[in-house]
């Protein structure tokens, strides 16, 4: 099972050290891999830390290096004027705490995933979740596809040869940990398609993780005001983003967010969101990155630990879409 790196309020202190005298330290919810904690400095500062721990023999490939991954992106997305935690520093000398470390500025908000909201403030708040995407995709593009981190070495000049690498990457995390997957089908739907993928010619970054526990509302407004947790971001298709934002889903995309999106500029070509609308060749890639996510989301379960109702509930509906996914894009099987 995962086991976060424990982190003391003095070891805090040390991190924290070059920004100012540690008042009260307070650990915060979320995060399966890092230790979070709020640090309420001198002068009424408040930040948060996040310490990741050294032992990656638990992470599937595209997890290693994921700190810097979030510290490198919400550099970008705050230069770009994004609501992202501002990076005040990082810390990989491990001579305090066994682990690598990031301070960042604290966000206000309510984390969407603890609220309640009748459907007309759900819709404000997806239209306001479509204009952040298309704010953060218009970020100047990347110099590679895949994701950024060393570590992982799932980056490539091409997005299709950058997806074959994350397929096959996913694959291998599968078969070291036990889990039947359609591995030929889903590498050769994807080789299939190449040219369609190969119509991605921008590496735009994608954050790849917007579901609501990673996103803060303003009480007043109903809207996105502070986006966390990038570290699994990646540089490629923007039509990515909407797999991570809705990790379980193989149909219809909200037409809020559609609409929120095209509202701020940007256009993903699905139409009103309804399978069948909008451009064949879009709705084409959003399936085979949906069948890409359905691997890790079946394959995880087993090195995080998972158990019981929510390990078999992730794991059958996981590998139900995979199926469902590659039966349409494969329908000879």
């Amino acid at each position: 099972m995962l086991t976060k790196t424990p982190v003391s309020d003095h070891q805090v202190a040390a991190i924290v050290a070059p920004l100012g005298t540690v008042r009260r330290v307070e650990p915060l919810s979320g995060g399966l891999f890092a230790s979070v904690l709020r640090a309420d400095l001198d002068a009424g500062r408040r930040v948060v830390v996040k310490v990741t721990g050294a032992d990656m023999s638990r992470l599937l490939r595209y997890e290693h290096g994921l700190l810097g991954t979030e510290a490198a992106v919400n550099r970008l997305g705050h230069d770009a004027g994004l609501p992202v935690p501002r990076v005040l520093l990082t810390d990989t000398s491990r001579r305090h705490v066994d682990g690598d470390a990031m301070v960042v500025t604290f966000l206000e908000g309510d984390l969407w995933s603890a609220l309640e909201l009748e459907p007309l403030a759900t819709a404000r708040a997806r239209r306001s979740l479509g204009a952040f995407m298309a704010r953060l995709h218009a970020i100047v593009p990347g110099a590679r596809f895949g994701y950024p981190a060393p570590e992982s070495g799932l980056s490539a000049d091409t997005w299709p040869d950058a997806l074959t690498a994350m397929i096959r990457a996913a694959l291998d995390d599968a078969a070291r940990w036990g889990v039947d997957l359609p591995g030929d089908r889903l590498l050769a739907v994807a080789a299939r398609h190449r040219d369609l993928l190969a119509a991605v010619t921008a590496p735009r970054l994608v954050h790849a993780d917007l579901w609501e526990g990673n996103l803060l509302l303003d009480r007043s407004e109903g809207t996105v005001c502070g986006v966390l947790d990038a570290e699994r971001a990646l540089w490629g298709d923007p039509l990515f983003e909407l797999v991570g934002a809705d990790q379980f889903g193989a149909g219809a995309v909200d037409p809020d967010l559609l609409a929120g999106y095209r509202q701020a500029g940007g256009e993903l070509g699905l139409g009103d969101g309804t399978p069948g609308s909008g451009d064949p060749d879009a709705w084409t890639r959003l399936q085979l990155y949906r069948a890409y996510f359905a691997c890790l989301l079946t394959v995880e379960v087993v090195p995080r630990g998972y158990t019981g109702d929510r390990r078999d509930w992730q794991a059958t509906h996981a590998h139900a879409n995979l199926e469902r996914i590659l039966g349409e894009l494969d329908p000879r099987g």
